[in-house]
């Protein structure tokens, strides 16, 4: 067993360092991937809170008026890539209804 002045194992911290440090290769998730996975907070997938939060910011610069779809989807791309699809089917799973 390779110890330290002190006594400690330093074996062991190089043995927990490595399990620590991510894999060299393997599969790794892009990132338009890892934006469409569910939380597990709260089930909410990055795009989802994307829309919601850009949904909140334009509602009150407007002053709680109803935001026009359009533009909602405008300033979302802004910060996210997501197709017009993707978009229309998010927020009909948000709001419940069809758009």
């Amino acid at each position: 067993m390779s110890t330290g002045d002190d006594g400690h194992d330093d074996r062991h911290d190089r043995d927990l360092e490595e399990e620590e440090a991510a894999p060299a290769s393997g599969p790794r998730l892009s990132e338009a991937v890892r934006a469409r996975i569910p939380d597990v907070r709260d089930g909410l997938t990055r795009v989802e809170r994307v829309v919601l939060v850009t949904l909140a910011e334009t509602q009150k610069e407007l002053r709680g008026r109803n935001v026009p779809t359009a533009m909602l989807y405008g300033r979302v791309v802004e910060r996210i890539d997501v197709p017009k699809e993707e978009f229309m089917r998010v927020l009909q799973r948000l709001i419940g209804t069809r758009v």
